[in-house]
């Protein structure tokens, strides 16, 4: 059986954050990952993952101001140095989290730069925080997100990232596939994911339409889920779903596509 980590930032939203670790362990949760940790002191989110049994498997790189439509920043030339001064906040925080993996958003290409330049820019942002992160053993990964949910966005697509991943170069850097964007950018996720699997280090999954709990749409979680575990994945599969309704009542698809 797959094995699945509650994304704290989409579960629960009714709660606290900090009181989401102790309903995603009393859900049988092992494992959480979320978008940012920054808003809190990471010894306040340590000592919830202690309490609780709980490991983080994942979180973002500082993407600059959500609230103002930031989506990442390693694209933008313009924005070298807050993005290396948000690379040493991301380690500081997975060192005192115990955190293996993180993820750098792209962004969304600044108007009238040109995309060569923009994904150049991208390149040598991922060889940086690569480098800096690497000597903390910690895997840097990178998401194409659809462009339906997030217009602009500068990586789209699996074979996009992967070119990427091999001009970059980096020992640590990898693909984190999410389910639901792909199944709305390109589909053929069963052979995707087979062909690639050595370079996928995470996965994150939510069905379409709605973005809601796996079994809810479109995708066939059951073949899939069996697909993953017979290729022997051993990573984690991050609930970055929106519940339809209560959380815990939503999470039954948990035992009914992976039985």
């Amino acid at each position: 059986m797959p094995k699945f980590a509650a994304n704290l930032s989409m579960l629960y939203q009714d709660a606290p954050f900090l009181d989401r670790f102790a309903l995603a362990h009393g859900a049988g949760f092992e494992a959480v990952e979320f978008l940012f940790p920054y808003a809190w002191d990471a010894g306040q989110i340590a000592e919830r993952l202690r309490r609780h049994d709980l490991q983080l498997v994942l979180f973002n790189l500082p993407a600059g101001d959500w609230n103002a439509g930031d989506r990442g920043m390693a694209c933008d030339p313009r924005r070298s140095d807050e993005f290396r001064a948000g690379v040493a906040s991301a380690l500081a925080y997975a060192t005192e989290l115990q955190v293996r993996q993180v993820h750098c958003m792209a962004g969304k290409p600044p108007t009238g730069l040109a995309p060569e330049r923009a994904r150049a820019n991208y390149i040598d942002n991922l060889r940086y925080a690569a480098d800096q992160l690497a000597g903390a053993g910690i895997n840097l990964l990178i998401e194409p997100i659809n462009q339906y949910d997030m217009p602009g966005y500068l990586l789209n697509h699996s074979r996009q990232a992967l070119d990427i991943i091999a001009e970059a170069d980096r020992p640590n850097l990898f693909l984190q596939y999410d389910i639901y964007h792909m199944q709305r950018m390109e589909g053929e996720l069963s052979n995707t994911i087979a062909a690639h699997l050595p370079m996928i280090k995470h996965m994150q999954a939510a069905d379409t339409p709605g973005r809601h709990e796996p079994g809810s749409g479109e995708i066939n979680y059951r073949h899939l889920f069996a697909h993953i575990d017979a290729l022997g994945y051993d990573g984690w599969i991050g609930c970055e779903y929106l519940p339809a309704g209560d959380t815990n009542a939503g999470l039954a698809w948990r035992q009914q596509l992976c039985a």
